[in-house]
């Protein structure tokens, strides 16, 4: 593709933006307004199949219910009846969830709403600080900024190892798993501590994410390459994963605290080599899974629009990127959106090889709309 200039692409540009924004406020969110809403049990069912469809469902996950707050509070002022379905979730994820026993949040109830995984994960807890800190944003209600400081009390309490980094699953009642830490949940612990203090001034949060950064850096980042791995560094099977290492890269560029950091210096200099093997210079997939060691290559090209959706929003902060991030929204557009939704994933071959919409996934576009706003504001 010829370069484009900024002022000949940013008409274009916006047009299209505006034109994927539509797609997302009149397709998608509707979809969790309408038949994703399970109003009986007043949760998200957890998929949709192509028709609309709600999946039979085998469980709710809190982490679900989590991502759907963020997107309601996100909408709120923006789309008729998103304050009243915030509230809704919020009060979910504590009815469901909340474990009164034990403190802290299970993984999920089954289908009638009892109590099913009830171990206590990173990934689930990191969501509901995140989800917490955005609601609380919009509604400043007493019992929003409780919730959000059980949930930071039960991180540092419960799942903080002492070394900056953090347990990835412990048992109901806190008892170790020997699970370690695993990079993904880790991600989600940054994000929602940099939420949390995007609202209110906390000298600790700031002070754990941070150390959390740096005992990143030192656990997670390969020596040679700079980009970081899904497990700590000399775990047997590791791998690494584009999509994660642009969603981190986005989260450590927008933000002063952590921009300058070595986490970020890795990061920032790992960018064209984690494009270079992790996306199809053709049709802008971005790949799945990744190895490293030598004769390592494409362990798994599964395309997920998740990770087009982190790849977009993470150009939006490099350098001189317009050209870049037109060719990503084109590709997001044409390849992932479609006339009833999205298509959650294509296989190697770029064919659809998952139909069901997931409820999980509107979080994804929505940060990813919302960097896209504020790079052409």
């Amino acid at each position: 593709m010829p370069p484009v200039s900024r002022s000949a692409s940013q008409p274009e540009l916006t047009a299209l933006f505006a034109s994927v924004q539509q797609h997302f406020l009149n397709v998608i969110v509707p979809l969790w307004q309408g038949p994703g809403w399970n109003a009986d049990m007043a949760l998200p069912y957890e998929a949709l199949d192509a028709e609309h469809q709600p999946l039979p469902p085998q469980r709710y996950r809190a982490m679900a219910c989590a991502r759907q707050l963020y997107l309601f509070a996100s909408l709120i002022g923006q789309v008729p009846g998103a304050e009243e379905r915030a509230a809704a979730l919020f009060r979910s994820l504590q009815r469901h969830f909340h474990d009164a026993e034990h403190g802290g949040w299970f993984y999920s109830v089954d289908a009638q709403g009892a109590p099913l995984d009830q171990r206590k994960d990173l990934y689930t807890h990191a969501f509901i600080l995140f989800a917490c800190a955005h609601y609380r944003d919009k509604v400043r209600e007493p019992l929003v900024e409780s919730v959000l400081n059980a949930s930071l009390e039960v991180l540092a309490q419960r799942f903080a190892t002492g070394d900056g980094l953090y347990e990835a699953t412990l048992d109901r009642d806190w008892a170790s798993l020997d699970s370690g830490p695993l990079q993904n949940p880790l991600m989600h612990l940054a994000e929602a501590f940099l939420a949390t203090l995007s609202v209110r001034d906390d000298l600790d949060v700031q002070h754990a994410l941070v150390e959390l950064c740096t005992a990143m850096h030192v656990r997670f980042i390969d020596p040679q390459h700079g980009v970081l791995m899904e497990k700590p560094l000399g775990s047997v099977d590791n791998w690494f994963e584009p999509g994660h290492q642009f969603e981190w890269y986005y989260l450590l560029e927008s933000s002063a605290l952590l921009r300058g950091s070595k986490l970020h210096g890795s990061l920032q200099r790992a960018f064209a080599f984690t494009e270079q093997l992790g996306v199809d210079q053709q049709s802008g997939a971005v790949r799945a899974m990744l190895d490293l060691e030598p004769g390592g290559g494409v362990r798994d090209a599964t395309q997920r629009i998740w990770a087009q959706a982190e790849y977009l929003r993470a150009l939006t902060l490099r350098p001189d990127s317009e050209a870049d991030v037109l060719r990503q929204l084109q590709a997001l557009q044409q390849r992932s959106l479609h006339a009833g939704g999205w298509f959650e994933c294509r296989d190697e071959h770029g064919e659809v090889s998952r139909r069901d919409m997931p409820s999980t996934t509107p979080y994804h576009l929505a940060t990813c709309y919302r960097g896209l706003a504020e790079y052409l504001d």
